[in-house]
């Protein structure tokens, strides 16, 4: 795939269905419960199919066992430094859940897979993808947990008594995606070769999951609503860009030396709040205008500034 196609998805993968969410929202076409649905829809059918056919050829070799750990490593650096920040300012409610959901999830898939890519190649983009699927793992083995403990309090609040168990946090239609990448695991170490046809299968998926996920976020985006809330995210941008890009710089230093391998890290650790942040609030009832501004913000300021810095800063090193 060559630069100007990937530069045409990101017209029609990322910001078409952004914008056309956006425009039936002014319009008043659908609703919310059909976003809901499309939502709910994309995880437990896409996601999950999406999950097993990428991990089944995922190349698990002696080089990539750390990149996994990154992946995991991104999401909890500063989804612990926001929490001990939400803890000073927010009661347990849909704002705090929100705040959190938006700091400890990033847009490294989508966003990070492309930078990535212009500065360093189809290698980049690899690298970028694996740490991808592993915050993946992340957003559905502990952050809809995590969602699903903050909406439970609310209906404590409101009066409604539903009992907590591990069950109830742990196993729900929104955790098939991790039975996806078991399944793709389990095909890969069993040496089951995976057909051609998936592969396009693959690419079809992926554009659909893509505007799947992208439309009930741009239909969630209200700019009326969200100018409430860019005051109270600025604390998320020294915890987005300066401590998880430092930290996880400083760490990966530990354990690699291939610049390229390094500098894709750095670009993963750099990416701006992840979309999921705003699934996960849509799906929740929690504050979807915060999620939406931090969401918006932090994409600029990235565009804007972070990524420029830390392309012309990798272009002079090569």
């Amino acid at each position: 795939m060559d630069v100007a196609t990937k530069l045409i998805y990101i017209g029609t993968d990322l910001l078409l269905p952004l914008t056309l969410g956006y425009y039936c929202r002014q319009r008043r076409w659908l609703s919310e419960t059909f976003c809901n649905k499309t939502i709910e829809v994309n995880i437990t059918t896409f996601s999950t199919i999406l999950a097993a056919l990428s991990f089944w050829i995922l190349p698990l070799n002696l080089a990539l066992l750390w990149l996994p750990f990154f992946g995991i490593l991104l999401s909890f650096i500063p989804g612990l430094t926001g929490y001990l920040v939400a803890q000073r300012k927010y009661v347990d409610g849909p704002d705090k859940a929100s705040y959190l959901a938006s700091a400890m999830l990033s847009n490294i898939g989508t966003l990070g897979g492309l930078c990535a890519f212009f500065l360093f190649g189809e290698p980049g983009f690899a690298y970028i993808q694996i740490v991808a699927m592993f915050q993946n793992l992340v957003f559905f083995l502990f952050c809809f947990p995590m969602a699903h403990y903050y909406n439970l309090l609310l209906h404590k609040k409101a009066g409604v008594t539903d009992k907590v168990t591990f069950a109830t946090l742990f196993f729900s239609r929104n955790q098939l995606p991790v039975a996806g990448v078991a399944a793709g695991i389990i095909l890969y170490v069993g040496n089951v070769p995976r057909p051609e046809f998936f592969g396009g299968i693959f690419n079809v998926l992926i554009h659909i999951s893509a505007w799947s996920a992208l439309f009930p976020v741009g239909y969630s985006i209200q700019f009326s609503e969200m100018k409430h809330y860019y005051r109270n995210i600025l604390d998320l941008l020294p915890i987005k860009f300066v401590i998880t890009p430092l930290a996880g710089y400083f760490i990966a230093n530990q354990f690699f030396t291939d610049p390229v391998v390094l500098g894709a890290i750095l670009i993963a650790a750099s990416t701006p709040s992840g979309i999921n942040a705003v699934v996960l609030a849509r799906l929740y009832n929690f504050n979807v205008h915060m999620a939406s501004a931090a969401f918006f913000l932090t994409t600029a300021l990235f565009l804007a500034i972070i990524y420029p810095f830390l392309f012309f800063r990798f272009q002079f090193l090569q």
